[in-house]
């Protein structure tokens, strides 16, 4: 099975084609920008060999037009993280300050990566609200290729931001549910480090989709040879890269994992250099968390904000949208806007199904044989269902699961079968220009506010039909990924008009971060 990353052709008008990339996000040079393109290019043709073992059963390639943009986005990460280093030279002389630049220095420092390439803010970006800064990605496949690039993650990158701020997964014994963690499929518990951002922050590094790492301890490793780490050794303590390294650490970490079956950790340590890796790697999750909570990521700095503040106004249309949000739309029994002393999150922290269609454009689908390395990532094929967090409660996600299933929550797989977290809605229309696509719901099936909402208000009313129907989006619905556990209380025929889909998104698009007095009306 071949799959070309970036070429989706469908009638439907909010699956329209769009410029992949506006010069407003400029920022790097075009010459830095032309060089990393090659550079890119060049890789990924490396990756792609023909001669390459298992390359004639799985090849998922990318589009020109997406390797265009993904050199863009690099670039940009690139100069963000030179900025960053640049402060090493004036340090904060605050500890939390100190924490928080650790963080964004990990989150941007591609090194920790298996092949060097991919950072943490590869898939969350500022200007989007810290998720997908692929526009192509998002208008075709809605998930994002891992540092091994012909590897996909089965689910489009959630936003960071306001992550933090999630409670340590709990049982509501009063709701019956599950409420808190972090990922979609809440799998970032928090109750081993008391923070789901933290824990979160430790799956992506050794997730063999996503930075490819063998073994936790080859983060620790790269991050030991990073000019950060007298910074990091004055925080967390001169212990923390005081590790007796094998000889073979570099070999052993230059391979993508996940690591064979009879040897789990490859990186072969003693038993308290092994404990003091595992104790730093936490601490590198921390100090992401730390900087995902700092005012620069978690702003509370939207229109909406501005409003209760009493420093702006919505206008009639945004007015009448937030009266059908926390009204007849019942968006706000889920995404709550807060409570007594509650911030205005826009999430209940719960899990839900909606019915969203299966994304047959996630690349994910054509990974069900040995890659070039002899990995296959989704040993179901094209019978894949993802089932959320009765998937994490059943059987977990052993190569990128920050937290132990707690056995008592394991009688609740049934009824949380299907489901996914509810996310925050706070910049879920940052983008960094009008023609800049975003994905939304947890496989990027939707690419357009106007259209998550259409679909919320018409899953039932309008009839079935399949993906590439001309109306699909529109005039009728795909059927859902699955049934299980699917709300049919809040979501599916709301009965609202045209206009009043319309004044949601302008409600919305008031939730963005970065509002300045100027911006009103």
């Amino acid at each position: 099975m071949r799959v070309i990353v970036g070429l989706r052709a469908t009638a439907s008008p909010h699956h329209m084609l769009r410029e992949p990339f506006s010069p407003a996000r400029g920022r790097i040079t075009m010459q830095i920008r032309r060089a990393l393109l090659s550079i890119l290019t060049a890789a990924f043709a490396a990756t792609l060999g023909a001669d390459a073992p298992g390359a004639a059963e799985t090849d998922t390639s990318l589009s020109p037009a997406a390797l265009k943009e993904i050199a863009q986005v690099e670039a940009e990460v690139d100069g963000i993280e030179a900025q960053t280093m640049a402060r090493l030279a004036a340090l904060p002389d605050n500890q939390v300050q100190q924490i928080e630049l650790l963080g964004k220095l990990m989150l941007y420092d591609k090194q920790l990566s298996v092949n060097r390439n991919e950072a943490c803010a590869f898939c969350h970006t500022p200007e989007t609200g810290f998720t997908g800064p692929v526009s192509e990605l998002n208008r075709t496949t809605g998930s994002y290729p891992g540092s091994v690039r012909t590897r996909f993650s089965n689910r489009k990158p959630q936003s960071h931001a306001y992550a933090p701020l999630s409670p340590v997964l709990h049982y509501n014994r009063g709701q019956g549910d599950l409420v808190g963690g972090n990922f979609w499929d809440m799998r970032a518990t928090g109750r081993r480090l008391g923070n789901p951002a933290a824990e979160q922050a430790e799956g992506p590094p050794t997730n063999p989709v996503e930075m490819g790492l063998i073994d936790n301890a080859c983060a620790v490793y790269r991050a030991s040879q990073r000019p950060y780490r007298a910074m990091f050794e004055a925080v967390w303590g001169p212990q923390a890269f005081v590790i007796a390294w094998p000889d073979d650490v570099e070999q052993v970490c230059d391979r993508p994992g996940p690591p064979p079956a009879d040897d789990p950790t490859p990186v072969h340590l003693g038993p308290v250099d092994r404990g003091r890796a595992s104790a730093t790697f936490d601490q590198m999750a921390q100090s992401i968390a730390g900087y995902e909570a700092s005012a620069e990521v978690t702003a509370l700095s939207s229109k909406f904000d501005a409003v209760l503040a009493g420093k702006a106004k919505l206008t009639p249309q945004e007015q009448q949208g937030y009266d059908l949000f926390r009204g007849k739309a019942r968006c706000n029994e889920c995404h709550r806007d807060g409570g007594p002393g509650e911030d205005p999150l826009f999430t209940d922290f719960t899990a839900s199904n909606i019915g969203t269609p299966a994304n047959p454009l996630l690349p994910y689908y054509a990974e069900d044989r040995p890659d070039a390395l002899g990995y296959v990532a989704n040993t179901e094929g094209a019978a894949f269902v993802d089932r959320g967090v009765g998937a994490f409660l059943t059987k977990g996600n052993p190569l990128s699961q920050p937290s132990a299933i707690d056995p008592r929550w394991l009688p609740l797989a049934p009824d949380t079968q299907g489901r996914v977290q509810v996310p925050t809605l706070r910049n879920v229309d940052k983008r960094p220009d009008p023609e800049f696509v975003k994905a939304y719901g947890h496989n990027g099936y939707f690419k357009s506010l106007k259209e998550i909402v259409h679909f919320y208000n018409t899953r039932d009313t309008l009839p079935r039909c399949g993906d590439r129907d001309p109306g699909a989006g529109t005039t009728c619905w795909p059927a859902p990924e699955t049934t299980e556990n699917m709300n049919t209380s809040k979501v599916g025929h709301l009965g609202l008009s045209d206009a009043e889909e319309d004044a949601i998104v302008a409600f919305m698009q008031t939730l963005s971060d970065g509002f300045t007095p100027s911006d009103k009306q």
